[in-house]
């Protein structure tokens, strides 16, 4: 069943991308939807490495629309910033903590932080990321605390 699901998800994702709806074309593309799953299911059996997802699906989509938001909030600060008569720059790299259990959660959160306008993961170290603002203020600690605990909160618990 699972199969068939993947097959029709990466048909239904190929059928919108594509926008072509003739025969031969969309034939073709049901042609390669099977041949991919039918791929990934033969190398499944040779190596038995499988992905596991530590995630909520609901509360991620909850996140994601959350994280929009934010980019969204943050993309209006940084205009702000360009556009000023005098760039008030306020540059500085600080140490962030993270408490995630998952390194699939870490990577979230990571990336989390760069997709966010003006903020950018530098490095990772240990249980915490080195991370760069261009207009820092105090209040981005408190803000990116709030985003690891956001994160922390879409695991499910299994490692």
């Amino acid at each position: 069943m699972r199969t068939i699901l993947s097959a029709l998800a990466l048909f239904g994702l190929w059928l919108l991308m594509s926008g072509i709806y003739k025969p031969l074309v969309v034939g073709l593309g049901a042609a390669s939807a099977v041949f991919a799953v039918y791929m990934v299911r033969r190398m499944d059996r040779v190596d038995q490495d499988h992905l596991k997802i530590p995630l909520n699906p609901f509360r991620f989509i909850a996140y994601a629309i959350w994280l929009l938001w934010e980019v969204v909030k943050s993309n209006v600060t940084v205009t702000k910033l360009i556009l000023a008569p005098h760039l008030n720059l306020r540059q500085h790299l600080f140490h962030v903590p993270n408490t995630q259990k998952s390194e699939l959660a870490e990577v979230i959160f990571a990336n989390s932080i760069t997709l966010t306008p003006g903020t950018i993961t530098v490095e990772t170290e240990g249980d915490a990321f080195w991370v760069h603002a261009v207009s820092y203020d105090e209040g981005d600690h408190e803000a990116l605390a709030d985003m690891d605990r956001r994160v922390t909160s879409i695991e499910t618990g299994a490692a």
